[in-house]
C-alpha cells in the first residue's frame, strides 16, 4: 500500500490536484484518472512538491548510484528497418556495423579489475548471428574473470529473439543465462505498450503485453529487472498512463521490478526523428521532469525512480532530485546507443563529478549495489568527501 505522506498543500496552485493530494496523505492508491490529470495539469511545481513528499518519505535525502559499465556487443539488428526511432542499429553488411569476439568484450571488460565498476549492463542488436552459445559463453568468461562484477543483461526483447532463433521458451532461455550468470534484466525495449504507438515506431518488435510476459517469467524464476518507458515520440497521455498502469499491475503480481526509469526519445540521426521534423527538438525539461514525478506518485508499489542523465542532461536529473528521484545513472563510462542518436551528454562520468552532482542538490550520495542495498555512503566533512 501507499505511504501516508504529508503533503505541502501551499504548494499547489490548480484547484484539480487537492484531491489527489488528499489521497497521497491519506496513503490512497491513485487511480489512472488521477495519474492522467498529473500529466495534463499546468502545476508542474505542484506534481513535484507531491512527489518529493513521497520520496523523502521512503529516502530521506540518500541519492544512489551505481559504479556500472555499459558493454553493447553487437549492434546488428533484424529489426534495423522497422524500429525507426532508433540510429544504433546496422544490417550486417551495413557501414559500422560489428560484433564483438569474446576477446573485445573482454578488453573492455577489463576496465573494471581495477577499477570501481561492480556492475556490467549488456544490451545490444537481435543479432541472428549471436545466439544463447554466445552469451552463455560470455556471462561464463566475464564471471570466470571478474566474479565480483554484477551481470545485468539482456532486455525482454533480446531474451525474445534468443527463444525464437533457439526454439526455446522465455524460461529455458533465462534459466540458461543465469546459470551461466546472468544476475538482472535491464529495463530497456518497454518502449510505449500502445500497439498502435508500435505500430509507427517499433513495427514486428515484442509486443507490450509479451515484454509484461517475459519479465514476469524472469520474476516467478527469481530474476529481478528494472522497466522503462520510452516517451516524447507520438505516444499520447493516456498511452502513458496505460503504460504505467501495467507496470504496476505486474509490480503488485510479483514484486519483482527494482526500479522505473523513463527514457527521453532523441529525434536526431533516426528515421522518426526525419518523419516527424523534430530532428534538433528533443523532450522539453518540463515533460522530463513531470514523467519523473508522476512515476513517483503513481507506481506506489516500487521503492526506486531512476533519472538517466544521459538522456535529460546532468543538470536536469540533479533538478529531478526535488522531482521524487532516489536514483541516479551511475558512473556508466562509454554509452554508445543513445549517442548515436544525437546525446550531447557525456559518454561516462567520474565517481567525484557524481558526488558533486548529488551534494549540489543538497542530498547525501551512496553507492548502491544492483539491488539497491547502499554499500557506503558519502558523507561531507570538513576535509571533503569521506565514505562511511
Amino acid at each position: 500500500m501507499p505511504l501516508a505522506v504529508a503533503v505541502p498543500r501551499e504548494a499547489l496552485r490548480d484547484p484539480a490536484l487537492r484531491p489527489i493530494a488528499d489521497k497521497v496523505a491519506a496513503g490512497e492508491r491513485l487511480t489512472e484518472h488521477d495519474a492522467l490529470t498529473l500529466y495534463e495539469t499546468p502545476d508542474l511545481l505542484g506534481v513535484g512538491a507531491m512527489a518529493d513528499a513521497v520520496n523523502r518519505a521512503k529516502h530521506g535525502d540518500v541519492v544512489t548510484f551505481a559504479a556500472n559499465q555499459h558493454i553493447n556487443p553487437t549492434n546488428i539488428c533484424v529489426l534495423r528497418k522497422t524500429c525507426v526511432f532508433c540510429g544504433y542499429a546496422r544490417l550486417p553488411k551495413e557501414e559500422g556495423a560489428y560484433r564483438y569476439t569474446m576477446d573485445q568484450v573482454m578488453a573492455e571488460a577489463e576496465q573494471a579489475r581495477n577499477g570501481l565498476t561492480r556492475e556490467f549492463h549488456i544490451v545490444g542488436g537481435l543479432d541472428m548471428q549471436a545466439g544463447l552459445a554466445y552469451y552463455t559463453e560470455m556471462f561464463r568468461t566475464l564471471k570466470r574473470e571478474l566474479p565480483h562484477v554484477h551481470i545485468k543483461a539482456l532486455t525482454a526483447v533480446e531474451i525474445a529473439h534468443l527463444a525464437r532463433i533457439e526454439k526455446m521458451s522465455w524460461a529455458d532461455v533465462l534459466s540458461a543465462l543465469r546459470e551461466a550468470g546472468l544476475d538482472t534484466l535491464p529495463g530497456g525495449g518497454a518502449e510505449t505498450f500502445s500497439a498502435a504507438v508500435r505500430e509507427q515506431i517499433a513495427d514486428k518488435k515484442l509486443g507490450g503485453a509479451d515484454y509484461i510476459g517475459v519479465h514476469r517469467v524472469a520474476h516467478q524464476l527469481g530474476i529481478r529487472s528494472n522497466c522503462t518507458m520510452l516517451y516524447g515520440h507520438v505516444e499520447t497521455l493516456a498511452d502513458r498512463v496505460e503504460h504505467l498502469r501495467m507496470l504496476r499491475e505486474l509490480q503488485d503480481e510479483t514484486g519483482g521490478f527494482l526500479a522505473y526509469i523513463p527514457l527521453a526519445y532523441h529525434p536526431d540521426d533516426n528515421e522518426l526523428g526525419k518523419q516527424l521534423d523534430r530532428q534538433g527538438r528533443g523532450t522539453t525539461g518540463f515533460d522530463d521532469l513531470r514523467m519523473l514525478a508522476v512515476g513517483r506518485l503513481y507506481l506506489d508499489n516500487f521503492a526506486h525512480i531512476k533519472s538517466h542523465w544521459i538522456m535529460v542532461t546532468p543538470a536536469l536529473s540533479q533538478v529531478a532530485l526535488a522531482f521524487g528521484v532516489n536514483d541516479l545513472e551511475g558512473t556508466v563510462v562509454r554509452e554508445k546507443i543513445y549517442h548515436a542518436v544525437g546525446a550531447q551528454t557525456p559518454q561516462g562520468m567520474s565517481l567525484d563529478a557524481l558526488l558533486q552532482l548529488i551534494r549540489g542538490a543538497g542530498k547525501v550520495p551512496a553507492e548502491r549495489d544492483s539491488f539497491y542495498r547502499i554499500l557506503r555512503r558519502f558523507e561531507q566533512t570538513a576535509e571533503g568527501a569521506q565514505a562511511a
